[in-house]
C-alpha cells in the first residue's frame, strides 16, 4: 500500500524542519562510532575496574573479542511494573554468555511511581524525574566499556528518559526490555465507580482501599491504558522492542524466551558484527511518526504529547504540535481500553493486540515500513507474534481479523475516523485534549471560569457544595516552571461526579491530566504557562470560556482579554519539602511544554 499523503506530508515537514540539529546530530554519532569498540581505548587501570568484580568473564571482557553489553536498569520493588526487573542481570548475563557476549550492570536510574504521587507534593517532582533518568543513564554509559545497551524501564518517565539518553548514545545499539503486565484484578470501571462513591462520601476509605488493591494486585504494569503501556506501545511501533514483547505478563515461559532473545539479539547489532544497528539511526523521523500514529490509533496517553518532542529532540529531530494535530486526523481510532473502553492490556492483547493493528495500519498505508529497528529492516516483522513452539522461540503471523471487535477494529471500520487526541489553540494558548473518551455532545463546552490556583483548592470547593451550575475548572500556575507540572489525575473523580449530576463541565489547565484521563473534557498543557506570563494568568472567575474540541480552540470569551495585565502568584509553598528545593534549577530553566517541558535536551 502507498504511504498515506498525510503521513508522507508529515514526515517531510520533520525532515525539513530538523534538517540542520538532525545532520549534526547524525555527524557526533558517526564520529563516535568511527572510534570502534569503547574498551580497545581504555588503558589497563581504567579496564582493571571495569572488570574486577566480574569473575569468569574478566578473560573475555579483557580480550574485548565479545561484545559487552551495558545493563541500565530502573528495577525498585516499589513499582510493581519494575519489582520483575529484580533477577534481569543475572539472567541476562548467562543469556550473554549463551550469545558469545557478556554483560554488566552499567547503573541504576531512579523510578518514582505516579500512582502512588497522585495528589502528593512528590508529584512535583514527577516531570524532572525524565530529565534525572536521562543524566543517571548517561552517567551509567559514560564508563564508555559497551558495545550495546538494554534498557530495563517501563513506567510514566522511564521510557522517555531512557530514550533521551539512548538517542545521546546513539552510536551504540539500544534495546528495550520490558516486564509486561500484571494479571487482570478489579476492572478498571468497577475501581472508578468506587472512587467517585468515595469522592460523594457514599463509601468509606476501607471499601476505596480494598476497590484499590484488587485492582494493583501483583508484579507487573498497571492494566489500563495509561502512560506506562501507551509506553510500551510506543516502543514497538518505533522498533525498540522485539516484536510482540509487549504485553506478555511477568513470569511466564514467553516472557522469559523473550528477555533471553533480547539479549541475544543485542549482542548480534553491536559494531563487532555484520548487522550494526546504532539507536541514532534507529531513532529518525519516521520512527517518531510511526510513535504518533501508534498513540492516535490507540487512543494512548496525552503524557506523550508533553515526552515525544523532549524525546525526539535528543536526536536531533523537532516536533510541533501541529504534527500531532495532523496525524490526529488522519489515523483512525482501532481500539477502545480503559479508560477508553473496559478492557485491559490483557483483553487488548487476547484480541490481537499489537501484530494486529500494526499489519492493518501498514496495509492502509498509515505506517512507514522502510524503518530500521532491532529485529532487522522494516516494521512488517511487528505485524508477527512470538510464540514457544516445542521450547523454541519464533515470530508467526500475527492475526488478520480482531477475537473481540469491542476492544479492537481494522483501520478501515474503525471506532471514530480521527485519533484520540485534539490540538487547542486560541487565545488562552495551546494545549491538547484526550477526545477518544469523551462523549461527542461534551466536545465543546461554554461557560463561565471557576479559577483556581491548586488542585487541593478544587476539591475543597467541591466538599463546600460550590459547583451548582456549569463551569470550566481552570487551574492554573500548574506548568513545568511553577511546580515542574504535576498530572491533575486525582480531579477527575470529582469532576466526572459533577459531570454525572447533568453539569455542562471541562477542565482548563497548564498542567498534565495523565494517560488515565477520562471522560471529563480536559484541555491540559496549555502553553505559554500561567507561571511565565501566559494567557491563563489573564483569567477572572466569572469570564466566558468556550473549550471546542471539534473546531480545535481554546478561548476566553472576553472583550478586553488581550489587554488585562496578568496576575502572579505566590508559589513559595511549592519550593520546599518532599525533595522540591533540590529541584529548583530544573523548574527555574525548564522549557514550555510545547517542546517537551525539559531541560536536558
Amino acid at each position: 500500500m502507498p504511504l498515506h499523503p498525510v503521513i508522507a506530508a508529515v514526515t517531510d515537514r520533520i525532515r525539513t524542519r530538523s534538517a540542520g540539529p538532525r545532520a549534526a546530530y547524525l555527524d557526533r554519532m558517526a564520529r563516535a562510532a568511527e572510534d570502534g569498540p569503547a574498551r580497545a581505548h581504555l588503558s589497563c587501570g581504567n579496564q582493571a575496574h571495569a572488570y574486577a568484580a566480574m569473575g569468569g568473564d574478566k578473560g573475555a571482557l579483557a580480550g574485548g573479542r565479545q561484545p559487552n553489553i551495558g545493563i541500565v536498569t530502573a528495577y525498585n520493588d516499589m513499582l510493581s511494573a519494575h519489582q520483575p526487573y529484580e533477577h534481569y542481570p543475572e539472567r541476562i548475563r548467562a543469556a550473554a554468555r549463551r550469545a558469545g557476549a557478556t554483560a554488566q550492570v552499567a547503573g541504576g536510574v531512579p523510578a518514582m511511581c505516579d500512582g502512588v504521587t497522585q495528589g502528593q507534593p512528590g508529584m512535583e517532582l514527577s516531570l524532572f524525574s525524565r530529565d534525572v533518568i536521562a543524566l543517571s543513564a548517561g552517567v551509567a554509559l559514560s564508563h564508555n566499556c559497551y558495545d550495546a545497551a538494554l534498557f530495563l524501564g517501563i513506567c510514566d518517565k522511564i521510557v522517555p528518559g531512557l530514550i533521551m539518553a539512548a538517542a545521546t548514545f546513539g552510536h551504540i545499539p539500544a534495546v528495550f526490555v520490558p516486564a509486561g503486565p500484571m494479571t487482570s484484578g478489579l476492572p478498571n470501571d468497577e475501581k472508578s465507580k468506587v472512587r467517585q462513591k468515595f469522592a460523594t462520601g457514599e463509601v468509606g476509605r476501607t471499601e476505596l482501599m480494598a476497590a484499590e488493591m484488587a485492582s494493583y494486585h501483583g508484579p507487573g504494569t498497571c492494566t489500563f491504558y495509561g502512560t506506562a503501556n501507551t509506553n510500551q506501545m510506543l516502543m514497538e511501533f518505533m522498533g525498540l522492542h522485539l516484536p510482540g514483547a509487549s504485553f506478555v505478563n511477568p513470569g511466564t515461559p514467553l516472557r522469559e524466551a523473550l528477555t533471553e532473545a533480547a539479549v541475544a539479539r543485542a549482542a548480534a547489532i553491536t559494531a563487532l558484527g555484520n548487522d550494526f544497528t546504532p539507536a541514532g539511526e534507529v531513532l529518525d523521523e519516521r520512527a517518531f511518526v510511526n510513535g504518533i500514529v501508534g498513540l492516535m490509533a490507540t487512543g494512548g496517553s496525552t503524557n506523550l504529547v508533553l515526552h515525544l518532542p523532549a524525546m525526539a529532540r535528543a536526536a536531533g529531530i523537532l516536533l510541533d504540535l501541529d504534527d500531532f494535530a495532523a496525524l490526529s486526523d488522519a489515523v483512525p481510532l482501532m481500539a477502545r481500553v480503559y479508560p477508553n473502553g473496559l478492557a485491559d492490556v490483557n483483553h487488548f492483547h487476547a484480541a490481537g493486540g499489537l501484530a494486529y493493528m500494526i499489519g492493518h495500519l501498514l496495509d492502509a498505508g498509515l505506517l512507514h515500513e522502510d524503518v530500521r529497528t532491532v529485529a532487522g529492516v522494516g516494521l512488517s516483522r511487528y505485524a508477527r507474534e512470538p510464540k514457544l513452539l516445542d521450547g523454541a522461540l519464533s515470530w508467526t503471523d500475527g492475526p488478520r481479523h480482531s477475537l473481540n471487535d469491542k476492544v479492537l477494529r481494522p483501520a478501515a471500520d474503525p471506532f471514530q475516523p480521527s485519533g484520540g487526541l485534539k490540538q487547542l489553540a486560541g487565545n488562552l494558548g495551546r494545549g491538547v485534549m484526550k477526545v477518544s473518551a469523551v462523549a461527542p455532545e461534551r466536545h465543546v463546552i461554554e461557560a463561565p471560569a471557576r479559577i483556581f490556583e491548586s488542585q487541593d483548592a478544587v476539591k475543597a470547593a467541591f466538599k463546600r457544595g460550590e459547583f451548582t451550575s456549569d463551569c470550566v475548572v481552570v487551574v492554573r500556575f500548574q506548568g513545568p516552571r511553577a511546580n515542574g507540572m504535576p498530572e491533575l489525575h486525582s480531579l477527575t473523580p470529582t469532576l466526572a461526579v459533577l459531570q454525572d449530576r447533568g453539569l455542562k463541565v471541562a477542565l482548563v489547565t497548564d498542567g498534565r491530566m495523565s494517560g488515565a484521563s477520562g471522560k471529563v473534557p480536559a484541555a491540559i498543557h496549555v502553553s505559554p504557562e500561567a507561571a511565565a506570563g501566559g494567557p491563563l494568568a489573564r483569567l477572572r472567575d466569572g469570564d466566558l470560556v468556550r473549550v471546542d474540541a471539534t473546531a480545535g480552540t481554546i478561548d476566553a470569551l472576553v472583550p478586553d482579554f488581550g489587554a488585562r495585565a496578568p496576575v502572579t502568584a505566590d508559589l513559595s509553598a511549592n519550593r520546599h519539602g518532599i525533595g522540591r528545593e533540590l529541584f529548583e534549577v530544573f523548574r527555574t530553566h525548564a522549557g514550555p511544554a510545547e517542546t517537551g517541558g525539559a531541560l536536558v535536551v
